[in-house]
């Protein structure tokens, strides 16, 4: 009697292909330009099981030097587009600074980027030197601070202020908080460029 032939079940069939599917999107996940969807992407893909739950990444060694440094920075006037303590800074001039300074980590140069360029966290994982995004602009990661702890954030607020202490519980930035980001040991955000 010829043995009948095997047919995977169903159920095979579509685990393989949701299986592509996820692996196709943890591709995505890892091309420039895929922050902004990249959260949204994870929650979905673990919602379906097809993704773990993660622990968030370690706080860099030095992250409570990033925030007492970002504090000593109180006071410096804003200056949209500013680059240096001396003449003003925005905030995501300022989180540059702070961050070469203490850690030789050279962030990119807007808010946006800045968000593109770390580790995504949960807010209840805040560490003091991690990154605080908020939409203030009617943009996604349009403003960026450096959480120093106790439910508090160090940031350049706009033209005419100064560089300031915040509560993420107040009204405005609870409104508008966009998440929470961790710069990641090892790793360079931005490649180094090589001149002649």
């Amino acid at each position: 009697m010829p043995t009948p032939a095997l047919t995977p079940p169903w159920g095979c069939n579509k685990l393989r292909r949701m299986r592509k599917f996820a692996a196709a999107c943890l591709i995505a996940l890892a091309m420039p330009g895929a922050a902004a969807w990249a959260d949204e992407l994870a929650d979905f893909l673990t919602q379906k099981g097809l993704l773990s739950p993660s622990l968030p990444p370690p706080a860099l060694p030095k992250a409570s030097e990033v925030a007492v440094h970002a504090m000593g920075f109180m006071g410096v006037p804003y200056r949209w587009g500013g680059n240096e303590a001396e003449t003003g800074l925005d905030c995501s001039g300022f989180v540059r600074a702070v961050y070469q300074q203490i850690l030789g980590v050279t962030l990119p140069r807007t808010s946006d980027r800045q968000a593109a360029a770390t580790q995504t966290i949960d807010a209840k994982d805040l560490a003091p030197g991690d990154l605080v995004f908020f939409n203030t602009m009617r943009q996604a990661f349009s403003h960026v601070g450096i959480y120093v702890g106790e439910g508090r954030f160090v940031h350049a607020p706009r033209t005419g202020e100064r560089i300031r202490l915040e509560r993420l519980a107040a009204s405005y930035w609870s409104e508008r908080f966009d998440g929470a980001r961790r710069v990641v040991a090892g790793t360079d955000p931005l490649p180094r460029l090589i001149r002649p």
